[in-house]
């Protein structure tokens, strides 16, 4: 197959997980808000579906291309998970320390605001995920399936309907249009086709560091997990224990589809 189709791949996958997006933001053309517990669920599962493809489908095949390539896998697999995390954690500093300090704090819309940017922000390593999983498929590697790819791109699916809503739901209730509200809804997942189709590209052009990209994809889902996934559905005073049991849920529902069909 042409490097072209693998790319063509990862910008239709991203193309789903922009659109499960749009569909959560569409919920404000049907509802003014949503069930805070319903959200919690919904975003409990995400993460433990993240948590679970990231050692499914990233860091296990980026282990077991290091040792097909004769690389050190113990070497690069740390030190891609390592810069993946520290690089989206350095952005998401950057951007609460620096760019919000010129948001006045008395703004009714900063809470808006920061929510916006701290998901757009993280759909950039979800979007390079997919792509960079659909573009090591150029190698024909036993490691590397089409089924574990797929899973991939489903599981960040499921979990960008919960984040289209709840950038949309918030955006309504300070008093902006239904259209306006779910326009920014869906926008702040542009960014993931974007980066899936240049994470399908690198992989495709440089397959010498196709480990290292896997486990940098891993590390910045896993602190996109940690940073924002989980606060945010544990924000309830009794959400906790709720939260914890749908984030085993959602490890479990991938972990089973991605070993019954990778």
């Amino acid at each position: 197959m042409s490097v072209e189709r693998y790319a063509l791949q990862a910008l239709l996958a991203t193309g789903f997980t922009w659109g499960m997006t749009a569909l959560g933001a569409g919920v404000v053309f049907l509802f003014g808000q949503v069930r805070q517990k319903l959200l919690d669920a919904m975003l409990g599962i995400s993460a433990g579906v993240m948590l679970a493809a990231s050692y499914f489908s990233l860091l296990e095949p980026a282990a077991e291309m290091a040792r097909a390539l004769n690389r050190s896998e113990w070497l690069i697999l740390p030190s891609g998970f390592g810069c993946g995390a520290m690089l989206f954690c350095a952005a998401e500093h950057f951007w609460k320390k620096r760019l919000m300090n010129r948001v006045s704090q008395n703004d009714k819309h900063r809470r808006v605001i920061m929510l916006i940017l701290a998901i757009t922000l993280h759909n950039i390593p979800e979007g390079m995920a997919v792509g960079v999983a659909f573009g090591s498929l150029a190698y024909g590697l036993e490691e590397c399936t089409a089924a574990s790819a797929a899973m991939l791109a489903l599981g960040i699916g499921l979990q960008n309907f919960p984040e289209g809503a709840a950038v949309s739901l918030p955006l309504l209730r300070e008093g902006i249009s239904r259209k306006k509200a779910f326009f920014f809804g869906q926008l702040s997942a542009v960014v993931e086709p974007i980066f899936g189709f240049l994470g399908a590209l690198l992989v495709i052009r440089i397959r010498s560091i196709l480990p290292f990209l896997l486990s940098f994809a891993a590390g910045a889902m896993v602190f996109v997990v940690v940073e924002e996934l989980l606060p945010e559905s544990r924000g309830r005073e009794d959400g906790g224990l709720w939260s914890s049991f749908m984030v085993l849920c959602g490890f479990l529902v991938m972990m089973v589809m991605d070993l019954a069909l990778g």
